[in-house]
């Protein structure tokens, strides 16, 4: 059994830009969807970057990443308002397209029970990675910066006060 840490995503880490002058939104006035889609960006960041001293450390735990595609959750029906046209556009889109919460799930399952490489990143495997069976899936090119996932990790550290001890989880599978 491989012991794994798996981190949520989107495919919105697509529109995602990592901003170090202004990481927590305060200088800039704020919009949901770039700041979600940083969000997503900075998850992968951070999957690569702890894959990376997982592996250097020796360990064998595993850290992947997965998004679920486009699930019917309940999630977009706080974006504006809903009885909007707008809103009552897109509840109809969701329907019609979104596959269920249940299968929403299976990608983020697939990367923890998958025999997978570390750092992999799983979605479904249908029209833009909508809906589907999980399957390994890539990443933009923001997402595979290992030089910005080494600054975001020692940023996050810094804003935090917290060092991640590695030590902890550099253990054997049990």
């Amino acid at each position: 059994m491989v012991i794994g840490v798996v981190t949520v995503s989107s495919s919105g880490h697509r529109r995602g830009r990592i901003d170090f002058a202004d990481l927590n939104w305060e200088r800039k006035p704020y919009r949901a969807f770039p700041a979600y889609a940083q969000s997503k960006l900075a998850n992968l960041l951070f999957t690569t970057e702890l894959q990376r001293r997982l592996t250097e450390a020796g360990s064998a735990v595993r850290a992947t990443a997965a998004h679920p595609g486009m699930a019917a959750t309940g999630l977009l029906d706080h974006l504006g308002a809903p009885e909007s046209m707008l809103g009552r556009l897109r509840a109809a889109a969701t329907r019609r397209l979104a596959q269920s919460d249940d299968d929403g799930a299976l990608p983020t399952l697939y990367a923890a029970v998958a025999d997978i490489p570390g750092d992999s990143y799983a979605g479904p495997d249908g029209l833009l990675e909508g809906r589907g069976a999980p399957k390994r899936v890539g990443r933009s090119k923001a997402a595979r910066d290992g030089a910005v996932a080494r600054r975001l990790w020692t940023v996050s550290e810094e804003l935090t006060g917290t060092a991640f001890p590695l030590g902890t989880i550099t253990g054997a599978a049990r």
